[in-house]
């Protein structure tokens, strides 16, 4: 007779139930994509946002995604693009690979280098763990530092507040801006679309939600236009025909 195995539900549960707030920052790859995946559910059932329902817009997408995977800094996650259909100019990410991007964002970006600029940027954050940083913060805010730890249920609305209202730190910003310029150029993209593309929104006047709750938007700028100017890749220049992008975002325009 065969053993019975665990649900995904109860291993998660005998992982996390309990979990000391300060092993947080700590946790596997493995347990850190369980727990990504667990907050994304959570998302999608909250009715805070829908996914836009386009499988061309949504693959493309996932294909710009996973062209910057290989040249990142965590390169092994099984990482996940998904499409909100949303018009404003706005995205964010959670752990273990989790990626989202508001229609309106891909809207406002003039070629596949811009997008790819933006996707780049949220694969920063989890290469460096920002969402578990901020987590393991607000844990510590609420006063769950005891020796019973956080169960689970509790640490995915932690999760799930971390992605939806709070801003990340100015340091952690500044990290993700350089993860995804290195990452960019890594890629192939050209790394001046991710000067053009903050340019643009600067200009727009106020901020978007992209910059809002963001380090000060033009001084991004000034730091990201360094770079390219001291450390830009010189082949790094595809993905700035503007009528390919076009192509592929039809269904939205």
């Amino acid at each position: 007779m065969a053993t019975p195995q665990p649900s995904h539900a109860g291993i998660f549960d005998l992982i996390f139930n309990g979990i000391r707030v300060y092993q947080l920052s700590n946790i596997s790859d493995r347990q850190e994509v369980q727990l990504g995946g667990q907050i994304n559910q959570q998302l999608l059932n909250s009715g805070e946002f829908r996914l836009y329902n386009n499988d061309a817009v949504t693959s493309y997408v996932n294909s710009v995604g996973q062209r910057l995977v290989p040249a990142s800094d965590r390169p092994n996650l099984p990482y996940r693009f998904q499409v909100v259909n949303d018009d404003a100019v706005n995205a964010f990410a959670t752990m273990g690979g989790y990626v989202y991007v508001t229609t309106g964002l891909i809207q406002a970006a003039s070629d596949e280098a811009e997008l790819a600029s933006v996707l780049g940027h949220e694969i920063g954050h989890i290469a460096g763990k920002h969402a578990l940083k901020q987590m393991r913060q607000v844990a510590i805010a609420q006063g769950i530092t005891g020796a019973l730890g956080v169960n689970r249920d509790r640490l995915v609305n932690i999760g799930v507040q971390v992605a939806l209202q709070l801003p990340a730190s100015r340091e952690d910003e500044y990290e993700a801006d350089q993860h995804g310029f290195e990452t960019l150029g890594r890629a192939g993209y050209a790394q001046s679309a991710m000067v053009s593309f903050m340019q643009k929104l600067v200009r727009r006047g106020s901020p978007p939600e992209f910059l809002s709750t963001h380090p000060n938007a033009q001084n991004r700028v000034e730091r990201l236009q360094t770079m390219l100017n001291e450390s830009a890749i010189a082949e790094a220049d595809d993905g700035l025909s503007e009528s390919a992008y076009t192509a592929n975002i039809q269904p939205l325009l």
